[in-house]
């Protein structure tokens, strides 16, 4: 019991037997001895070994002293690892979202264009005669001839995004 309390004390203190060895007048396998319950101290140097401990000499015989609470640096790396997996699925699930916007956007781009293709132009046969529709024929025509010029474009950088989202296995 002396050698487990004596080594859990030693190392709450955060020395080194050899630190303890020094404090003590003594070697460093005598500390090594008596914490392996090879040997124990006489009662002079119990006293001497309480006092450079800072622990009442009726701690280090008497029953067995719990561990250190845990270490506040494994605390902080245990919370840190649980903030980074959160990181990591926040990321996926963005990763994922844009993939599946980026595929969206390609779908979209195709039907659209497919759709004027099967149309044939209807802004080409829009009577311009009356005010009214020829603003709105204006209007189209402006909105395909922009969709038309920048659809390629769209399909490119929505293919190129998607193989550059996809998971990495």
């Amino acid at each position: 019991m002396l050698n487990e309390n004596m080594k859990t004390i030693r190392k709450s203190k955060g020395l080194s037997q050899e630190e303890l060895a020094i404090k003590l007048n003594v070697v460093r396998q005598t500390i090594s001895k008596w914490e392996q319950g090879l040997s124990v101290p006489d009662a002079d140097m119990l006293i001497t070994l309480s006092e450079a401990l800072e622990t009442p000499v009726s701690v280090l015989l008497g029953e067995t002293v719990a561990p250190a609470e845990e270490d506040g640096l494994q605390a902080v790396a245990g919370k840190l690892e649980v903030l980074n997996l959160q990181l990591a699925r926040r990321n996926a699930a963005r990763q994922t979202a844009l993939r599946w916007g980026l595929i969206l956007l390609c779908i979209v781009t195709v039907v659209v264009f497919a759709a004027l293709t099967v149309l044939k132009s209807p802004y080409l046969g829009w009577d311009y005669s009356h005010p009214e529709t020829a603003v709105t024929g204006v209007a189209f025509h402006a909105l395909e001839w922009l969709f038309v010029r920048a659809a390629p474009f769209l399909l490119a950088g929505s293919a190129a995004g998607i193989c550059l989202v996809r998971k990495k296995g």
